[in-house]
């Protein structure tokens, strides 16, 4: 488990021992968050907006022991159609929608060079497509098989969605054929995790790789929202006990199965990563509850 990126000040006494503005906690804390005993993961998100380079890869190796676990989001280029609008932060950066070989060389390749074992999940986020990118939804299965499937061995791929309309037997068979698997995202544009597909036949698959889970939103909320109202995510504002059973049950079935498990909590979640994170440990350290 970890948490969608780890430099927050208000995580003093939760993560952090000493107040450390978000600056120093960007470049600095890594090492002490990967200290903590339930915070063996963490989401990489800046990785999303521009690539990072292999300097930046090797301080993030250098600072987390080799038991840790990066769950590296892919550059958003990559997400893009043609059609859509680009965010500034793509302004300038050519089309490279589902291209493998840009994938490749800019992300994949140079994140298994540096991290290593560390590289538990490279995670493709498409952000909501639109009506009329939807309308060619079996065109964009068949390209993303395409692209995924002749992307490295040996690397977990996760694909994560805002739009429901994308999932359905023919994406779980898509997965499995390339050896990637869906992404559940626990987020208002999406229905709750363990209503995103057939978990059992996911599972029982033996191309399957790890159940990763993403907790990212409160309902109701855009994120704009949840951060006014979460700030400084130093405490559960708003509990979401449903979502985190959910989440826990899924787990636990991946974990009977013998799947690793990624989950990545946002502080937008219910107010606090960490103070998520805690709550779930409880839910795994409980003893099981007889029904017989």
């Amino acid at each position: 488990m970890g948490t969608s990126t780890w430099s927050f000040s208000g995580w003093q006494g939760l993560v952090y021992a000493d107040e450390y503005d978000e600056s120093t906690l960007a470049r600095q804390g890594l090492s002490a968050y990967a200290a903590h005993p339930l915070l063996r993961s963490v989401g990489v998100d800046r990785s999303y907006y521009r690539p990072l380079d292999t300097d930046t890869l090797s301080r993030l190796r250098k600072a987390v022991s080799a038991d840790f676990r990066f769950l590296l989001k892919a550059h958003a280029a990559l997400m893009l159609p043609k059609s859509a609008r680009r965010p500034v932060y793509l302004e300038g950066v050519p089309d490279v929608f589902l291209d493998a070989d840009h994938a490749i060389r800019h992300v994949i390749d140079p994140a298994r060079r540096v991290l290593g074992e560390t590289l538990g999940v490279v995670l493709f986020q498409f952000s909501p497509l639109g009506s009329r990118v939807l309308g060619y939804r079996r065109e964009l299965l068949q390209r993303l098989y395409e692209f995924l499937r002749v992307l490295p061995a040996g690397v977990n791929y996760a694909i994560e969605w805002r739009d429901p309309e994308m999932l359905g037997p023919d994406y779980q068979q898509m997965l499995h054929a390339c050896g990637a698997v869906h992404g559940y995202a626990q987020h208002p544009r999406m229905p709750p995790v363990d209503a995103q597909g057939d978990i059992s036949a996911a599972l029982a698959s033996s191309t399957s790789g790890p159940l990763v889970i993403r907790w990212l939103l409160a309902p109701g909320r855009s994120y704009e929202a949840a951060k006014a109202a979460y700030a400084p995510f130093d405490q559960l504002v708003d509990p979401d006990p449903v979502a985190r059973q959910n989440i826990f049950g899924l787990a636990r079935r991946a974990l009977a199965a013998g799947r690793d498990v990624t989950i990545i909590v946002n502080n937008k979640a219910e107010g606090s990563a960490p103070q998520s994170i805690v709550e779930l440990a409880r839910e795994f350290a409980a003893p099981e509850t007889s029904l017989g």
